[in-house]
């Protein structure tokens, strides 16, 4: 049990920087203090991420414990195929200079421009890369440090989905709050998602809000 709780708060702690360093207060409080240091700040939030990532996945592999969630490989290996292809297909929709902070950098501009991506993915949920890591999360044995990694990391997707799209909102307004009410945020549901057309709509309806603003 120790060892739970100690992979869990890791994970919490985690979540919590994650978070925090995503947040627009901070990033303004930099670009106040330290505008020369504003352009690079995507590129070092993605970049302290990635290092924060080591502690809790090092408690997590050196405490492995028993198999608790034994998922067979005709299911396993599917999953993963389909997650790991559903996630470089949905590449071609993104900028990823724009994403990693090299593209801010490169032009001395902290500034996000990409404008509202909705690959087809987002026709059928709103956070289309957090459902492909739920599916290749939960689709593979997991022992008790996973297990608790898998219920940890879940809850962390869906509180930071709901935080993360209320800086869309405040972004996109009307156009985002429609397209809320239309397609589910993780896990896609029958009948619930966009047709082409519609989908162009609201990407050109956030485009002039966004201009508006």
């Amino acid at each position: 049990m120790r060892n739970i709780l100690l992979i869990a708060l890791a994970w919490f702690a985690y979540g919590l920087v994650h978070s925090w360093l995503a947040g627009s207060a901070v990033k303004a409080w930099v670009a106040r203090h330290w505008p020369r240091l504003a352009p690079a700040y995507r590129l070092a939030y993605n970049a302290i991420a990635t290092l924060l990532l080591i502690p809790p996945l090092a408690l997590t592999l050196s405490m492995p414990g028993e198999v608790v969630w034994d998922v067979p490989g005709w299911i396993a290996w599917p999953a993963a195929i389909v997650a790991v292809a559903g996630f470089v297909w949905s590449l071609r929709w993104y900028d990823m200079g724009e994403f990693l902070g090299l593209t801010q950098w490169r032009r001395h501009d902290g500034r996000e421009h990409e404008g509202f991506v909705l690959s087809p993915l987002h026709r059928y949920v709103r956070h289309p890369w957090y459902s492909l890591g739920l599916l290749l999360l939960w689709t593979r044995d997991l022992n008790a440090a996973w297990l608790t990694t898998a219920v940890v990391l879940t809850l962390y997707l869906l509180v930071g989905s709901r935080l993360e799209e209320r800086k869309l909102v405040e972004r996109y307004g009307e156009a985002y709050r429609r397209y809320q009410a239309r397609v589910p945020g993780l896990i896609p549901w029958p009948g619930r998602h966009l047709r082409p057309a519609e989908a162009e709509a609201l990407r050109q309806a956030a485009g002039q809000s966004t201009t508006g603003a």
